[in-house]
């Protein structure tokens, strides 16, 4: 049952406009496709006392997403996916993801969207993926040797009249190795980048027999976060690395005699969340407060972030797939 809550005032919390004018900067709302997506601030809640300076990212905000931000109080849910797509005509409890929005509102929990505008964000979603098969993310550790391969970059999809600074922005991209890599080695880097998953799905031609295909080598990828079918359908390179393919999708791909590699829709967005954004966020966080502080000579508990504000990644959020081996009675 909802009840109705007091709120201590009608205004927007400071930590709200601080997390989101960070998360603007970060992945700024023109760079999303305006074509299908709906990014931005979807719920916008007054400010209520007792809730925390904490953030919490998610890929999706499902229930028990929902759940997890309520129970620790944060003040903000980003969430990559939007819970919102479409125009709302009604807000009943009945609807799961109206109902977690109900509640979160009552909660004083906003929710704010950036989608594609991660996508397409230098340094965003696709290059951190880009950085995967290339072995860019391990370049300045021990494992360099072993991991990186030379390389170009390229966007698959330019951004048309991005912001200054963001030219460079664009959605999907094509790495072109200097020397062929063999597609085991690029299976094991996806298995590692991706917070270690326990399977991916490999297409390749149905002429390499058993025993061989680990050691096709690649030399070119087309790489897609999410569903990834209709951006890397065309391209002319050796390997397409995706969240999803349709089965025609990948049955196309490998009689023109590509590799596919899957991962399942979100465990190609998942990692990034701890691996990048949340570093990137803490950090713009902390800038922005400093620059408050030195502009307004004021305290941090005045910005609306005080000494122990957090951003925290989702415990609970994960693909709704899941891969069961033969044998496996419990999970």
């Amino acid at each position: 049952m909802l009840l109705l809550v007091e709120a201590d005032e009608f205004t927007t919390p400071n930590i709200e406009l601080s997390v989101i004018a960070s998360v603007r900067k970060l992945y700024p709302e023109s760079l999303a496709d305006k074509s299908f997506d709906n990014t931005g601030l979807l719920l916008e809640v007054p400010h209520r006392s007792g809730q925390k300076n904490s953030v919490l990212l998610t890929i999706d905000l499902t229930k028990a997403v929902a759940d997890e931000a309520i129970a620790r109080r944060d003040s903000v849910i980003i969430t990559y996916h939007p819970i919102i797509f479409r125009g709302l005509k009604s807000l009943k409890l009945g609807n799961s993801q109206q109902n977690s929005l109900l509640r979160l509102a009552q909660e004083g929990i906003s929710v704010y969207s950036p989608h594609t505008a991660v996508d397409a964000a230098p340094g965003g979603l696709n290059d951190f993926l880009a950085d995967i098969v290339t072995g860019e993310r391990w370049r300045n550790t021990e494992h360099a040797a072993n991991y990186f391969s030379p390389n170009t970059r390229d966007v698959i999809t330019q951004i048309k009249d991005a912001p200054a600074g963001l030219e460079k922005a664009g959605y999907g991209r094509i790495v072109r190795f200097y020397n062929p890599v063999k597609l085991h080695v690029l299976k094991e880097r996806i298995h590692l980048g991706l917070n270690e998953l326990p399977g991916l799905s490999v297409a390749v031609p149905q002429s390499i027999p058993n025993g061989e295909k680990g050691n096709i080598e690649i030399s070119s990828i087309g790489i897609c976060a999410g569903s990834g079918g209709s951006m890397l359908g065309g391209l002319d390179v050796d390997l397409l690395f995706t969240g999803e393919l349709s089965h025609h999708e990948a049955l196309a791909a490998i009689e023109q005699g590509k590799c596919c590699i899957t991962a399942f829709h979100s465990n190609t967005e998942r990692a990034f969340l701890q691996t990048r954004m949340r570093p990137a966020l803490l950090s713009e966080l902390e800038k922005m407060v400093e620059e408050q502080e030195i502009e307004d000579m004021t305290d941090r508990d005045q910005v609306g972030l005080d000494g122990d504000f957090e951003v925290s990644v989702s415990t609970v959020d994960g693909d709704p797939f899941e891969i069961i081996t033969r044998g496996q009675t419990s999970w």
